[in-house]
Parts: structure tokens; C-alpha cells; sequence
């Protein structure tokens, strides 16, 4: 059975952690940090899942993380784990989000990924039997002060 890791960070708590894709979403993507509404909730909040989710370009970005996962996957060496990392500022909202989107997508739950708007994509890993680790390593730090 293939693993796939993958862990969201916040640059401002550390660096990023090693992995084979990293994704840095900090300039491309509107930041839920700056709507004092957003700012102490957290991926684990509905209202962050769906502006995150909301955003031009993420949709399309989950799809291409998938798809850069399954080139490591079928590379030659597919009995090591291919570890993801996903980051943002804080390590709160987008990243943790796109974090567990793409979980649900690999996974193949496709209940949980259409939440994120992504059902359709797991349909094509239902049957797969991929093992999914998801770790969120700055979600539950404090709010970064900017």
C-alpha cells in the first residue's frame, strides 16, 4: 500500500518542512488572516474552509498537487511514503485547509472532499487504497501578530 504525508506549516513559526512537493501559498492566495472575522478561527471552522475553498485557484491548485503526488507515486521507488507539504503564513487557515482537501481527495472520501469542494477528484482515488497521514503542525499555535 502507497502512503502519502502530508503537512501543513506556517512560515512565520518555522521553516518548511522537508518533503518531496512543497507548496507556498502566502503571496498567491487572499490570506482569511486579514478579515478580523477569520483571523482567530482556523481550518477546523466552516467559515475559513469556505473562503479558503472560495478562492480563485486553489481548486485547480488541489488538482495539481493530486496529480504531482501520483507522478511520485509512480516513480520507482513507490514502497517510501511521498511526504507533501503545504504552507502559509500562520499555519492556521490556508494551509491546513488545502492540507485536508487533498487528504480527502487522496483518501478518496469522497463525503469529506466534496465538503471541500473536490468530491469528483476523489472519486478517482476510491479504489486506490492510498494511506493518508495529515499533520498540521503550526493549527493549534497562536495567532502570528503582524
Amino acid at each position: 500500500m502507497n502512503t502519502v504525508v502530508i503537512t501543513s506549516f506556517g512560515y512565520l513559526h518555522d521553516q518548511e518542512p522537508p518533503a518531496h512537493a512543497c507548496y507556498d501559498l502566502r503571496h498567491q492566495f487572499r490570506d482569511p488572516h486579514l478579515r478580523p472575522e477569520l483571523r482567530y478561527l482556523t481550518a477546523r471552522d466552516a467559515a475559513v474552509r469556505e473562503t479558503v475553498m472560495g478562492t480563485d485557484g486553489i481548486l485547480p491548485l488541489v488538482h495539481a498537487m493530486a496529480a504531482t503526488v501520483d507522478a511520485y507515486l509512480a516513480g520507482p521507488r513507490q514502497d517510501e511514503p511521498v511526504t507533501v507539504a503545504v504552507g502559509c503564513a500562520g499555519g492556521r487557515h490556508r494551509s491546513a485547509t488545502v492540507a485536508d482537501a487533498l487528504a480527502a481527495v487522496l483518501s478518496g472520501d469522497t463525503a469529506a472532499a466534496a465538503g471541500y469542494r473536490v468530491g469528483d477528484l476523489a472519486e478517482r482515488y476510491e479504489a486506490r487504497g492510498l494511506a493518508v497521514e495529515v499533520h498540521h503542525r503550526d493549527l493549534d499555535k497562536d495567532v502570528v501578530t503582524r
